[in-house]
């Protein structure tokens, strides 16, 4: 019988890099993982450059939004096993407490929605940005979970988080 682990990731806007790895992780990680985004202090709306780049590269985006982190610390949320900050903000940040104890990890990423410049520099920032994260994501996805103890699970999180490319 085969396990589902659900994930959760957080940033400070849910506009960008949030988004994106919930994209990331819903497509790659399918049927094993099932993953959702949210926000300390949502934005309220995605990224129009997050939005471009997920469709041209394929994804249905039509579900993307913007949301509080609030709308999983419910009693009829789903449980998590894990729990990724992937913003700098957001790993610094009071967060709520999480029914089941997932494990968590910081994965910071630079935010491409602050990037300034030409269009071409600020789609090059949102590229960069989604390899990076879909480089950590197949590395979650290729982890033994199974076979791990928390300690060494933990310990291969905060690794993976360490990867640039």
């Amino acid at each position: 019988m085969n396990k589902t682990y659900n994930v959760l990731f957080l940033c400070t806007g849910n506009s960008a890099r949030s988004i994106l790895a919930e994209a990331i992780l819903g497509k790659l990680g399918a049927p094993r993982f099932k993953s959702w985004s949210a926000g300390s202090q949502p934005k309220g709306t995605v990224h129009p450059k997050s939005l471009e780049l997920l469709t041209s590269l394929g994804y249905d985006v039509s579900a993307f939004r913007s949301k509080s982190w609030d709308e999983f610390s419910a009693k009829d949320a789903p449980a998590f096993n894990f729990i990724f900050t992937v913003c700098d903000n957001a790993a610094d940040e009071a967060c709520p407490v999480w029914l089941g104890h997932p494990v968590s990890a910081h994965w910071g990423i630079p935010d491409p929605a602050a990037v300034e410049g030409s269009d071409a520099q600020i789609m090059a920032a949102f590229v960069k940005a989604y390899r990076q994260m879909n480089t950590r994501i197949q590395a979650l996805i290729d982890l033994p979970l199974a076979s791990l103890d928390q300690p060494a699970l933990t310990r291969a999180l905060q690794d993976i988080g360490s990867i640039k490319d």
